[in-house]
């Protein structure tokens, strides 16, 4: 018998999952909340709204029509916040520029963007202007002026964004459309090729939003967002839309705060003054943050911090905590929107004991709701969940990209067999948590063995001298790859000598643990001043192999 769908009266009204209505809930229930960028300027949601209204006017005096691509290089502000939602909400698509790409990637990815309206923080002005030539496609530059003069510039503007919103209409109706439309897109430049352009619709937007207050709150648990925190993003808007959290906060009516450019004082300024209560970044801006001296004389109890992009070490996690921050892991991609996990530590796991509770607190996590996630074999068989077999990581999740913009032959390969495939390597455990323990390109293959590279960095970063560390492979001719680490050192671990040798001692007090295997300490450990970061502050490896095989 073939399914029944339900039956439709006439007159119903048939609800599309777009921004907008997520856009309405606070209006309702807190219009009078506040929304903070840096100590300069405050506005109620009310007055957010008028003025996601009039941007969207703005850009449609403009010439911005419905499927129009408009671009924001910005640091993380209000009016970012307003592009979150009056372009997609017009129908226009949102790209989230990355503004740490080198020029040429710059110009690809506005290129094949197809951007047609490029909207400019004066920060960033000498970047762009320095491609304007090569930008096929944009038809119009509008300014941010960010409440200064405007810089000098050979670009002859369309406007500034402060005056546009002021010449334009409160008041835009953002109509209904179809819940599959392209709402947002941006590029993952990963460690190899070309950017690659991922794009999500307003319905896996929405969905996300549900699954992230899901999350968060659907467990009794450390983790935990509702309508009394204070939110700030401390993981660029310009990625992954900030893991979704800005939609998430707006949807709930918190008070939110934008700090735009990453300074470390104003940051802890913000948290003091604003009463920050919930954050999220990658592991490199937290330990920014711990390593500024005035964070020692402040009250940090109150402030929850999600890490996400690269593993949170445990010996991060360590100094977190004595600072009494609760801080936490999460996963997820670029290509995933991103949540996919988060290591909500179940009631019964919840321990006094401080070497357990970090080992809770740094796993990838729990799968959120509405994500299936597998770990499979090269056969694509499940591997048991025994804490110990390895695999790759697949999901299938209703805010996954559906692809790769315009790049058919790399969209196949992430959805060969119908599921996602993620690239790291894992293990599930009997309660469900996965841990990821490598990337598949970045783990070391010695003598037959393979070796996690995140396992021993992670064993590394124990050691009371070390800073930062990174382990890749690097060819032997004995044993096909051995792993190489890059450790930078604490100040007070330089002025003591703390050597490369002194490191491998440490280690061997892992392998004495059985916590990592002898084959796996490095041969060769090189003190470094510093170590190579991605545009988004994870370590890059693939700068690293360059630099070093």
């Amino acid at each position: 018998m073939p399914i029944k769908c339900i039956s439709k009266t006439t007159s119903a009204y048939d609800y599309p999952l777009i921004l907008k209505q997520i856009f309405s809930t606070p209006l309702v229930n807190f219009p009078n909340q506040k929304i903070q960028y840096r100590d300069q300027f405050s506005y109620t949601y009310a007055q957010f709204a008028e003025r996601v209204n009039k941007l969207a006017s703005a850009l449609q005096s403009s010439g911005v029509e419905q499927g129009d691509t408009v671009a924001v290089m910005d640091w993380d502000s209000h009016r970012y916040l307003e592009c979150f939602f009056a372009i997609p909400m017009m129908g226009a698509i949102l790209h989230t520029i990355n503004i740490r790409l080198s020029p040429d990637q710059l110009v690809y990815t506005i290129n094949h963007a197809e951007d047609d309206v490029i909207l400019v923080h004066k920060d960033f002005v000498p970047m762009i202007e320095s491609v304007k030539d090569r930008l096929t496609g944009v038809k119009k530059m509008i300014l941010i002026a960010d409440f200064q003069d405007p810089p000098q510039s050979s670009i002859l503007w369309d406007n500034e964004y402060e005056a546009m919103l002021e010449e334009n209409d409160s008041h835009f109706d953002f109509c209904d459309f179809d819940e599959n439309a392209c709402a947002t897109m941006f590029y993952t430049t990963g460690t190899t090729g070309l950017p690659k352009g991922v794009y999500f619709s307003h319905r896996q937007l929405v969905l996300h939003t549900l699954g992230l207050v899901t999350t968060l709150n659907f467990m009794n648990s450390q983790a935990s967002f509702n309508a009394s925190d204070v939110y700030m993003p401390l993981t660029p808007m310009f990625h992954v839309h900030a893991w979704g959290f800005p939609y998430l906060a707006t949807m709930m009516g918190v008070h939110q705060v934008y700090p735009g450019r990453y300074e470390p004082g104003t940051i802890l300024k913000l948290i003091q003054n604003e009463k920050v209560t919930i954050s999220h970044c990658v592991p490199t801006i937290l330990h920014m943050l711990l390593n500024t001296p005035a964070i020692q004389d402040m009250d940090l109890s109150n402030w929850q911090v999600i890490i996400g992009g690269s593993a949170l070490p445990k010996s991060l996690c360590d100094e977190a905590l004595k600072l009494g921050i609760n801080v936490y892991a999460a996963y997820g991609m670029s290509e995933t929107c991103p949540v996919l996990t988060c290591s909500n530590i179940k009631p019964h796991l919840a321990t006094d004991d401080a070497i357990e509770n970090i080992a809770l607190r740094c796993k990838t996590g729990l799968p959120t709701p509405l994500v299936h996630l597998r770990v499979v074999d090269p056969d694509f068989n499940d591997v048991p969940a025994d804490a110990r077999s390895t695999g790759e990581v697949i999901v299938r999740a209703p805010w996954l990209t559906q692809g790769y913009l315009n790049d058919e032959e790399k969209s196949e390969l992430l959805w060969d067999g119908g599921w996602m495939h993620t690239g790291d390597i894992g293990y599930m455990d009997a309660e469900g948590y996965l841990q990821i323990s490598d990337r598949l390109k970045d783990v070391i293959k010695t003598g037959g063995e393979w070796i996690s590279s995140l396992e021993l960095e992670d064993a590394i970063l124990a050691h009371e001298g070390v800073s930062e560390a990174a382990v890749i492979g690097v060819p032997d001719d004995k044993w096909g790859e051995r792993p190489f680490a890059m450790v930078v050192l604490t100040n007070k671990a330089r002025d003591n000598n703390v050597s490369s040798d002194d490191i491998k001692v440490h280690l061997m007090s892992f392998v004495e643990k059985g916590i990592i295997p002898k084959y796996g300490v490095p041969d060769k450990i090189a003190i470094v001043d510093s170590i190579a970061k991605t545009s988004v502050g994870k370590i890059n490896k693939r700068s690293l192999r360059q630099q070093f095989i």
